[in-house]
């Protein structure tokens, strides 16, 4: 679990992030799921766009994203969805946590 002081640092990250993977008509295809691991893996920190009217759907797939990447959300905005998960070894070169300098 993440303490509010680290949501609070992770969503001022996340202002500046652009989403890297959108789930659109298909919901959460394997090459959807493999693309948030791969980011996710990568950047620790990603933004999502889901593009749905359906708010309940947009529930659902966050939550399907969550658990099936074991991952924790940090906000959601409209179709918009920050997410976190902690890479093994994170790269520095890629992390948006280690490359950013807010607090």
């Amino acid at each position: 679990m993440l303490t509010s002081k680290q949501k609070k640092r992770f969503r001022a990250i996340g202002h500046t992030l652009n989403p890297v993977v959108t789930i659109a008509g298909n919901g959460l295809s394997d090459s959807v799921k493999a693309e948030i691991e791969r980011a996710l893996g990568d950047h620790e920190l990603i933004k999502l766009k889901i593009l749905t009217d359906d708010r309940e759907a947009k529930r659902e797939l966050i939550e399907l994203v969550r658990t099936t990447h074991e991952a924790e959300i940090i906000q959601k905005i409209g179709g918009v969805a920050l997410i976190y998960r902690a890479a093994k070894k994170p790269d520095p070169a890629l992390s948006n946590i280690l490359r950013s300098n807010i607090f």
